[in-house]
């Protein structure tokens, strides 16, 4: 397939390897990729706090650069819930409206893609250590992204899963959330982190780099030596 990447924008400016990452397994598996010139943020800020105005206009340039896409590919259950979820809902009544919901049938979070659209699972990746999970809110809730990304570690020679109790609860980062509310974010934030220690893995890995980095933050702080993958980052490892 001709595969259109969206980066968001935190892999961009704090975690380009992730990027790296995909666009690599992406070409290992076949695929044509592209970026177009001057994709930029999704509008997901503004949306989340309500200005949905100043959102449409961040948001219409994106519509545009990806319209003829035959596939987009996020690597973020976040953004990817904002481009496949909520752009028809903020377009709606618009002239963009058909637009909106056109590339909502196209986009798809990357473990998503590779499972479910693919069919992909096992890359041949080899990865000897413990690992836990961390589900993102928006991959999660919005996109039911619990399986992909499961799938495709327990195709990985030598990797061992363990869950952890509270996978599924929110980390408290939530983009301007955490900076709204500080300290509940801290709070929610060390929950998460006391339940991955409890599994004593070597790695926590999620397929939302802002969750981990929120959790990183939090973990550096504190002392707590659990590093924090991106699951493409794993299935490049060999």
């Amino acid at each position: 397939m001709k595969v259109t990447l969206f980066v968001p924008c935190f892999i961009d400016l704090v975690s380009p390897q992730v990027g790296v990452a995909m666009v690599n397994l992406l070409e290992k598996l076949g695929h044509t990729l592209e970026y177009p010139e001057k994709l930029t943020c999704c509008g997901q800020p503004p949306f989340n706090s309500g200005y949905w105005e100043e959102a449409r206009r961040v948001a219409r340039p994106v519509l545009e650069r990806l319209q003829n896409a035959e596939a987009v590919v996020i690597g973020s259950g976040s953004c990817g819930a904002m481009l496949k979820k909520f752009y028809p809902d903020l377009f709606a009544g618009q002239p963009e409206a058909e637009a909106a919901q056109a590339l909502s049938d196209k986009c798809w979070e990357f473990s998503e893609f590779l499972v479910n659209k693919l069919g992909v699972t096992s890359v041949g990746a080899k990865f000897p250590h413990r690992v836990t999970i961390h589900d993102g809110c928006h991959g999660l809730r919005e996109l039911n992204g619990k399986q992909p990304i499961r799938k495709l570690l327990q195709a990985v020679e030598g990797l061992e899963l363990v869950e952890m109790k509270e996978a599924e609860t929110c980390c408290g980062f939530g983009g301007t959330f955490a900076t709204k509310f500080p300290m509940i974010s801290t709070a929610m934030g060390e929950v998460k982190c006391a339940s991955a220690a409890e599994t004593c893995a070597e790695f926590m890995v999620s397929n939302d780099s802002s969750c981990l980095l929120h959790l990183r933050g939090l973990m550096d702080r504190t002392g707590q030596s659990l590093p924090t993958r991106h699951v493409a980052e794993i299935l490049m490892c060999s």
